[in-house]
């Protein structure tokens, strides 16, 4: 019987199968043939703008992004592990402490102290690399080679390989925020240069000093560890660990991106010049605690660098950022280093003789003229106690909101005279400000806080603001 197939009126026909896939080659053909021919046709501004919007997908570089290679020896390890467990966030970050062996159980720590560290790793055997700087320890190839090690461990989600020793100190918060302004899919090689000038001539100055640290995009890494072992070959001359990652990495045609909140401090004594004035950018690291005195008087290295986390905690972004202020009724200048001192000078000094450091400190190495100079400005430390600027050093920080409260305090005595027209009759400092937070526009064109002296609520207390300074105003002694 033959079937006549009918359709309900109140029905309309679809198109077949083959048709709608005709419908659909076409269509895609033409967005194709479209976007081809916009690739030349659209300015590169547009396609620019297109590249960043799809950055702006990405999640923001945090420290999940970062995986830490930090160099020690088993001589050096149970002695400066104190000062990696200052910034080690054991929940947040990943990586590990390169040693010779693996350490004997310490059965005189607790079990939250050793899980408040990072993880042990055993370098590999490099008897097979040749060694001839005479004087020198070969050593420095295991340490070297940490930076293809790391690679190897194959960890996911790697934005960022970070570098420095077990007596190098990281403000993780600041580093995350520096690194988050590089695209972290270009090869970058980023550090700094020694305070030394001595030492940046015999090194080079295109070199980041390994114990300041120094951060390795990941593509940059990979690479580096698939030849760095034939390329350190050629190196057999050169003194250190970073020389070699140096050497190898130009070989590669990159170059050093110099960020000066690395701090290799290759000095010695007081450091407190430093700090004091330390460059308009964030604070990075601190290098060669043992060989520097405790950043706050009479505490320990370890206590005062504790007792500065403090503030770091607080605000991080801000901490050490120098701010100067002046005082028009005692003709008074006030440089705040926030959350580590402040220094109130009994005369008008211009702003750029306050930005210079105070030499407190000393040459790393003696014996040569050149061992003296430093690659830093700096100004004469007054060997007069008396005439010199009164430093105040932070006591204590709290913070409420987003606002932000500091107090600083004497923590040395002098016998020098105290009159209404001196600093000295200062008891205490107090310094208001609201949380620091840099986006990329301070980033890539930082500007000097602002800060005014408030009219005294309190004897013997100086009150001070910080905050931005308006769109012209300039940082001077106004008469």
């Amino acid at each position: 019987m033959k079937h006549t197939e009918q359709y309900p009126k109140n029905k309309t026909k679809t198109m077949s199968s083959p048709g709608l896939k005709i419908f659909i080659f076409i269509s895609a053909s033409i967005c194709i043939i479209y976007f081809t021919l916009s690739l030349f046709l659209v300015p590169n501004s547009t396609f620019l703008h297109f590249s960043v919007s799809l950055q702006g997908i990405l999640p923001p570089t945090s420290l999940e992004h970062i995986v830490f290679g930090i160099a020690a020896t088993d001589k050096s390890w149970p002695k400066r592990k104190g000062y990696v467990r200052l910034w080690w966030k054991p929940q947040l970050m990943r990586g590990c402490v390169f040693l010779e062996t693996k350490p004997p159980p310490n059965r005189t720590l607790d079990k939250d102290y050793e899980n408040s560290l990072p993880p042990v790793c055993i370098s590999r055997d490099t008897s097979q690399f040749s060694y001839t700087f005479r004087g020198g320890t070969r050593s420095v190839i295991r340490i070297a080679r940490i930076v293809s090690e790391i690679v190897a461990l194959n960890h996911t989600n790697v934005r960022w390989f970070v570098f420095g020793d077990d007596d190098t100190m990281f403000f993780a918060e600041n580093l995350v925020k520096v690194l988050s302004k590089y695209d972290h899919d270009l090869w970058y090689y980023i550090g700094s240069n020694s305070e030394s000038y001595r030492q940046n001539t015999i090194f080079s100055y295109n070199m980041a000093f390994g114990g300041a640290g120094f951060a390795i995009s990941y593509p940059l890494a990979k690479v580096l560890a698939k030849v760095f072992d034939s390329c350190i070959e050629r190196y057999p001359h050169l003194y250190g660990s970073d020389g070699r990652i140096s050497a190898c990495i130009a070989e590669l045609g990159i170059g050093l991106t110099r960020e000066m909140g690395f701090h290799q401090m290759d000095i010695r004594g007081d450091i407190f010049g430093i700090l004091a004035s330390h460059p308009l950018t964030p604070l990075i690291s601190l290098h060669h605690l043992d060989v520097t005195n405790p950043i706050f008087p009479n505490m320990s290295n370890l206590k005062a660098l504790e007792h500065l986390n403090k503030a770091v905690k607080h605000d991080p972004h801000r901490i050490i950022q120098q701010t100067v202020c002046y005082d028009r009724w005692f003709s008074w200048t006030v440089s705040v280093s926030w959350g580590y001192a402040v220094q109130v000078f009994g005369k008008h000094v211009h702003l750029p003789d306050s930005l210079r450091a105070q030499q407190t400190f000393q040459p790393f190495q003696t014996g040569n003229l050149l061992h003296t100079l430093f690659d830093i400005n700096t100004r004469e430390h007054d060997p007069d106690a008396c005439r010199r600027p009164l430093i105040f050093f932070m006591e204590k920080v709290s913070s409420t909101q987003g606002k932000i409260k500091s107090t600083y305090k004497q923590m040395t005595s002098d016998n020098c005279t105290r009159d209404m027209a001196t600093p000295r009759r200062l008891d205490e400092i107090r310094v208001s400000s609201q949380k620091f937070d840099l986006d990329n526009k301070q980033l890539l064109a930082p500007r000097r806080q602002c800060c005014d002296i408030l009219p005294p609520t309190q004897r013997n207390v100086m009150e001070l603001a910080i905050r931005e300074c308006k769109g012209e105003e300039l940082i001077y002694m106004h008469p």
